[in-house]
């Protein structure tokens, strides 16, 4: 038996309810593990409110937590009883105490690194990790647009991306967050509520445009990232907390200078174990190198989950947030 946030109907944060669960034995590939810290994403607010599809209501959301394995199913011969894992996938079910997870999507979790920091950085770590290094793979030199450069995927992937040698900049919300967003490797930032992004983006560039813009902001900014764009750029529209982007031609991609769009997913790009395992240790690697930092800047309890999404979507966090069973 043990504590879940289930989501009862697509909704507010008022959907998620805190219940008890039974959890029994793992099955044939598949591990128990007991939850020391979960992590807080926007994702889990898509499947929340029936954006993405999840599981038939109710379910259980997360897809990020830190644990120890507490028994393991038949077929099971990377783990142990006592190791301590993380992960960054689905299923769906880590707001909970004590879920079952298959085994082969998780990964052992460095000695160096505590429970809290790698919850809050594997999903987004991950995120930055296949953006930077697999959907565009940013050279030194490079000039690169980050929107929202201050939130949780935003925070890591500037610190890495100027680890790289690229000319950073990024959109924020306030000075403090700007402030935030230089500390963590941004060369340039704009106050998107105050400033001409556009404009301010061809001022830096002197006129070209960037190479690459990673918007997860979506509905907003879709628009305004095209025009940051020299010829021939990369869109990555790796999400969408504004909402989602409306229909549109694609002849505008011509029309704005032949230009590239994706829109990727981690879950696609770490699809196979190989490629999960690659991800988690180039950002171990990073992390421990010290090159990017981890900050976790907000923790709740559980049973609080759905105080931690109002905050979320208040956009009243920055770096990583996670829940503590």
């Amino acid at each position: 038996m043990g504590k879940a946030i289930q989501v009862t109907d697509f909704g507010g944060p008022e959907v998620l309810r805190c219940v008890d669960v039974t959890v029994g034995e793992p099955g044939a590939d598949e591990i128990r593990v007991r939850h020391t810290a979960i992590g807080l994403n926007f994702i889990d607010v898509y499947f929340r409110t029936g954006v993405y599809r999840g599981p038939d209501l109710p379910f259980i959301p997360g897809m990020e937590a830190v644990g120890v394995v507490e028994a393991v199913g038949s077929g099971v011969s990377e783990l142990k009883e006592g190791d301590r894992v993380a992960y960054a996938t689905p299923p769906l079910g880590a707001y909970a105490e004590v879920r079952l997870m298959p085994a082969d999507r998780v990964v052992k979790a460095p000695d160096g690194l505590p429970d809290d920091q790698l919850a809050g950085m594997m999903l987004k770590g991950m995120t930055a990790e296949y953006l930077l290094r697999r959907v565009y793979d940013v050279q030194a030199g490079d000039t690169i647009l980050f929107q929202a450069a201050a939130g949780g995927v935003g925070l890591i992937a500037c610190q890495w991306a100027k680890h790289l040698g690229a000319i950073v900049i990024g959109t924020v919300g306030s000075e403090e967050k700007a402030a935030l967003a230089t500390a963590h490797g941004c060369d340039h930032t704009i106050l998107y509520r105050e400033e001409n992004v556009v404009e301010r983006v061809r001022e830096i560039t002197d006129g070209k445009g960037v190479r690459a813009v990673y918007d997860g902001v979506g509905k907003d900014t879709f628009d305004i990232s095209l025009d940051c764009l020299q010829t021939r750029g990369l869109m990555v529209s790796f999400g969408q907390s504004s909402g989602l982007v409306p229909s549109f031609d694609p002849g505008i991609l011509s029309a704005k200078g032949s230009l590239y769009l994706t829109r990727p997913t981690l879950m696609t790009y770490n699809a196979e174990r190989a490629d999960l395992v690659a991800s988690a240790k180039s950002l171990f690697g990073v992390v421990e190198s010290g090159a990017v930092k981890i900050e976790v800047q907000q923790s709740f309890a559980l049973e609080d989950a759905a105080d931690a999404h109002r905050a979320l979507e208040g956009r009243q966090t920055t770096g990583s947030t996670v829940l503590l069973p």
